[in-house]
């Protein structure tokens, strides 16, 4: 049976979209009708459970706080990238496309677009159903509505909150729209790994689209060594820490932004790391043309047999 007839309640072209995404940049280039215009646009990537959506709705919200219109678009089925900036779970983009039979032309932008915290406007793309479809069909579903409805002309600032590791071409999709990709990492080796596949998955995008490297995030890390040694070794530099700090775990419980939270000292340092990140950004910063390691050479590096 063919994938697709089975599952009635996504359209077809998500499984065509699939094999199409599944070649990592080796597409001759970006889409004209897809281009998002003249927003930054930033990819934010890392291990699954690194804390991709809080640094990006921080980011988000320290780029707001320097006057800048933002738009965070959260690429993952569990939906919760903007959850707290908008202190809710809010109703993803195939959600409501499947209630109107994926007839985009009946949405309204309230349908999927919700302000939240300073004014950022948040939109969930989704995901296809469990072991259905592909990603990059629902990232690119999500762009065409944005671009329909103009909602992107008066924004500034594109964060794309993406799934995981780069395990498929859907999932780099957000690196076809993305001027830079920022990975969050943590000082272990699972997270290292990851961010080494995702440096590949980079660059060969590179090849075909506009997105360059803009730097490693240090995430949930006291310490540093092992994620700057890696760096070192390919390439890159950290270009932002936050630490393993109780007030930021409290943020996410609260439904909040860091910057909602009670004055304290370590809530000082870790806004103004993040208020600091974002004028780097804005700035253009420094681009990175990383040499990814094989996988036996990272076992190696990182002392295991």
């Amino acid at each position: 049976m063919n994938r697709c007839s089975a599952m009635p309640a996504f359209p077809a072209q998500s499984c065509q979209s699939a094999a199409t995404f599944a070649e990592d940049g080796a597409r001759s280039g970006p889409d004209p009708d897809l281009r998002i215009g003249d927003a930054r646009v930033f990819a934010v990537y890392g291990k699954g459970g690194i804390g991709k959506s809080t640094t990006s709705s921080n980011l988000s919200a320290a780029f707001s706080k320097l006057g800048k219109r933002v738009l965070q678009i959260g690429c993952d089925p569990k939906h919760d990238s903007t959850f707290t900036l908008t202190k809710r779970l809010i109703p993803t983009v195939i959600d409501v496309l499947e209630q109107v039979d994926f007839h985009g032309e009946d949405l309204r932008p309230q349908d999927f677009v919700f302000e939240g915290y300073n004014g950022i406007l948040c939109v969930e793309a989704g995901g296809p159903p469990a072991g259905t479809g592909c990603g990059g069909y629902v990232v690119g579903q999500t762009v065409k509505l944005l671009k329909e409805h103009r909602l992107l002309e008066d924004t500034d600032i594109v964060i794309f909150d993406v799934l995981g590791d780069v395990v498929c071409g859907g999932f780099a999709a957000p690196l076809h729209h993305a001027e830079r990709a920022l990975i969050v990492t943590a000082n272990d080796f699972d997270s290292i790994f990851a961010m080494n596949r995702i440096v590949a998955a980079i660059k060969a995008n590179a090849r075909n689209y506009d997105v360059r490297l803009g730097g490693v995030i240090a995430n949930r890390s006291d310490g540093t060594d092992q994620i700057d040694r890696f760096a070192q070794a390919i390439g890159i530099e950290r270009i932002a820490h936050f630490p393993m700090l109780d007030v930021i775990r409290q943020s996410r419980l609260k439904k909040s932004t860091l910057f909602e939270m009670e004055p304290s000292a370590d809530l000082d340092l870790v806004l103004n790391e993040y208020l600091r990140l974002a004028a780097s950004l804005l700035s253009g910063a420094t681009i990175y043309d990383a040499r990814p390691m094989s996988d036996r050479h990272i076992f190696d590096f990182l002392g295991f047999d």
